[in-house]
């Protein structure tokens, strides 16, 4: 029967000496002799079962885990669950991961627009990051309260040009009239903006806001901190912006 010395196994498995000595340690490979000298001597068994750690090492199972396994008289019917369990943890660090990737492409494209690149334009587009779910909520509830609206609207032009009854469009402008005036009020008060010149997070006039010139995430402004006449970005109201 052949026999390996703790070098020869080390090779035969593609891990360094120490890890095979380690192993040893933890108790979860002990050599099955010793030679005269006091050296460290593998079975063929032993070879097949340090391959095995080092494959279940490769999917990430922890030590503590494969020495239970492997000190179960059936490891068969636990290698299952564990694996089942390391997939479970797998899936949820690939997720994370990619949670992670998504937040640095969109750091990376919100820097493509800063001029200037500092401290403080990296922690403003990472604030417009974290702050921009609050956002998608009010563009959500706009959205939604304002699609009824839309709808009776298109209804009663087109009863008006098909059919020529106009009545249906005085009841539309009685409801759009206040809603206009109720949304924009309400979003007004639901929305701040960001200086990209001192950063700091400010709130202009309604009047201003409403007849400013805009983009889908910026407003022409005069910033009430620094005087700054510019596009500023929209951000929900009543999150904290913590410098840097």
């Amino acid at each position: 029967m052949s026999q390996y010395t703790t070098g020869e196994i080390a090779k035969l498995c593609g891990v360094t000496v120490r890890t095979v000595q380690y192993y040893d340690t933890r108790g979860i490979l002990i050599p099955s002799a010793l030679s005269e000298g006091g050296r460290r001597l593998y079975s063929e068994e032993d070879l097949r079962q340090m391959k095995l750690i080092c494959f279940l090492r490769e999917l990430g199972l922890p030590i503590d885990s494969i020495g239970q396994l492997l000190a179960e008289e059936d490891p068969g019917s636990v290698i299952s669950l564990l694996l089942s369990q390391q997939e479970e943890a797998l899936r949820g660090e690939i997720s994370e991961r990619e949670k992670q990737l998504q937040k640095l492409e969109a750091l990376k494209a919100g820097l493509r627009s800063v001029s200037e690149l500092s401290v403080e334009s990296i922690g403003d587009v990472a604030y417009t990051m974290k702050n921009g779910n609050k956002l998608k909520k009010i563009h959500l509830i706009m959205l939604l309260t304002g699609i009824p609206v839309g709808i009776l609207q298109w209804v009663s032009i087109i009863l008006w040009i098909l059919k020529g009854i106009w009545w249906p469009f005085l009841i539309w402008a009685a409801v759009a009239i206040p809603y206009a005036v109720w949304i924009s009020s309400w979003y007004f008060r639901k929305v701040e903006y960001l200086c990209p010149q001192c950063h700091t997070i400010f709130r202009p006039t309604f009047k201003e806001v409403f007849w400013a010139r805009h983009t889908p995430a910026t407003r022409k402004l005069t910033c009430s901190a620094c005087g700054h006449h510019g596009f500023c970005v929209e951000v929900a109201a009543g999150s904290e912006k913590t410098d840097g």
